[in-house]
């Protein structure tokens, strides 16, 4: 067992030059969200869809579309308005009077990368329409079904909930993402840089780096990341606590939890920490991992009580109480 891990962990530190080629490019543009690239790294090396929240004007949308601009794949800008419809999103059937056939007309989906801007602020029927493809990597239209390109991701924005012409996005489209990103603003060194580069006329051009085979690769490679059996109960103690807390000695937290985490999360929480120890160049995961990711991957999948509101108690609070008390193995 020694032997395999070492063997993957020489074979993860000769690929992962290409998450340093990545983070250098998009570094060209992008100042003081290592955070969110990285994160964006773990969707994309552990094929799993990416949300970001945060006010508008911190870089959400720029950093997606950078990542996509670093590899030579074809990307898809979707602005969701609230009077998108399904069939701006996934195509629709035309009708040929010529011929009097109907053909296919493929929309936007069909794309290696969609970045889905602002997505809470379309209606639910096009938030549903995405769920299919999402899950399944493929889209029904009319009778036929089409598998979507390899590789296929779907990286999100979306404002704070509270701001005027949102919509909450429902429940079984918001598990289907992976990572939940919150974004913050930016440091004060780091907001000068910002400055001093955004108030020139000319911005640095970023160059494709990767293309797909070398991404399709990685993540084959991410599979192969050993993961211990304590690692492996350690999640599953997590994930557990949110759905039965007075079985791990969590019983105050009980009444704040409507809905407790999916099997979604220990599926996500053991595939982004792979992905995360990929970036650290190693070949085993460690209880660091889950920890690193365990936030994004479990604040959309804990769904908070009306007492939790009324005592303004996130999900975050309890799942950040959550990893301070299961004993790390």
């Amino acid at each position: 067992m020694d032997q395999d891990i070492r063997e993957i962990t020489l074979r993860i530190e000769r690929a992962a030059e290409l998450a340093d080629r990545i983070l250098a490019e998009s570094g060209k543009v992008l100042f003081g969200q290592r955070y969110m690239m990285e994160r964006l790294l773990v969707g994309l090396f552990a094929n799993g869809h990416v949300l970001l929240e945060g006010v508008p004007g911190l870089a959400k949308t720029l950093a997606i579309k950078t990542l996509a601009a670093t590899m030579q794949a074809k990307f898809q800008r979707i602005q969701f308005t609230p009077d998108l419809l399904p069939a701006d999103l996934v195509g629709t059937l035309v009708y040929n009077q010529r011929d009097g056939q109907f053909t296919t007309r493929k929309g936007p989906i069909f794309a290696n990368f969609v970045l889905a801007d602002e997505i809470n602020r379309a209606p639910a029927k096009v938030q549903s329409a995405l769920l299919e493809a999402m899950q399944e990597r493929q889209v029904t239209i009319g009778d036929h079904t089409f598998p979507l390109p390899e590789p296929f991701l779907v990286l999100a924005t979306q404002n704070p909930i509270e701001q005027e012409g949102t919509y909450p996005l429902p429940e079984a489209q918001v598990d289907r993402f992976m990572l939940k990103v919150h974004i913050d603003y930016p440091k004060r060194d780091e907001e000068a840089k910002i400055m001093r580069q955004y108030a020139q006329t000319e911005i640095p051009p970023v160059n494709a780096v990767v293309v797909p085979d070398e991404v399709l690769k990685i993540r084959k490679l991410v599979e192969d990341i050993y993961v211990d059996p304590k690692i492996e109960n350690y999640v599953l103690d997590i994930v557990f606590a949110t759905r039965h807390p007075e079985q791990h000695k969590l019983a105050d937290l009980k009444p704040l939890i409507q809905y407790g985490a999916s099997p979604r999360a220990s599926i996500y929480l053991i595939k982004a920490a792979r992905a995360h120890a990929f970036i650290r160049r190693r070949g085993y995961v460690v209880p660091e991992d889950i920890r690193a990711v365990g936030l994004d991957v479990l604040r959309h999948r804990v769904m908070v009580s009306y007492e939790a509101e009324a005592e303004e108690v996130t999900s975050e609070d309890i799942v950040n109480k959550i990893f301070n008390s299961i004993e790390v193995p």
